[in-house]
């Protein structure tokens, strides 16, 4: 078995902004857990699985149009849950419907989510009531923009932590000409 999760990647330099905020706040998984989007949280498949795993995915990554996601502020899922984000403020539909075209092609695959589909960058995460507070004021003023244009397959390793294995391009022919796909 291994250990996959489907994202968002949050492109350079923002990502490593993002990473090394963590960090700052005392947040262990800063050092295994690259910034990004979760489309779909971790899971385990068979080795064997991988490949229908990646049909899937591509299928799925072809079905939606590239577009420009913002992301402004933070957020926070207290008192639910510890965790600080940066917030989606531009793009929200088209992660949404990203991450559903994505439940769908890989149908019982992957277990029901627990709670509603909610777009974020996680910046601090099962820390003190300190650590978050202070996450959600160092990053309350952090904004930028960038085009998504596919979407990445992590696999967990256990030395290094979530590793990108493989990107899958969004449907990009077309679509961001006409004024559709990159908005």
């Amino acid at each position: 078995m291994i250990e996959v999760g489907v994202s968002i990647e949050i492109p350079e330099p923002y990502g490593s902004q993002l990473r090394q905020a963590r960090a700052s706040f005392g947040d262990p998984l800063a050092a295994t857990i690259p910034s990004h989007i979760t489309l779909i949280p971790p899971l385990a498949i068979a080795e064997s699985d991988l490949d229908d795993f990646v049909e899937r995915l591509e299928a799925a990554a072809a079905a939606v149009p590239a577009y420009v996601l913002r992301l402004r502020g933070t957020g926070t899922f207290r008192p639910v849950s510890s965790v600080v984000f940066v917030a989606v403020s531009k793009g929200i539909s088209y992660t949404e419907m990203l991450q559903a075209r994505i439940r769908d092609e890989l149908g019982d695959t992957v277990a029901p989510a627990q709670f509603p589909f909610h777009p974020h960058v996680t910046v601090a995460h099962d820390l003190d009531e300190a650590a978050l507070d202070r996450a959600d004021e160092t990053l309350k003023d952090f904004e930028c923009e960038f085009a998504v244009e596919s979407l990445a397959l992590y696999v967990r390793d256990e030395a290094q932590g979530w590793v990108p294995r493989r990107t899958f391009p969004l449907r990009l022919a077309g679509s961001a000409a006409s004024g559709s796909g990159l908005t």
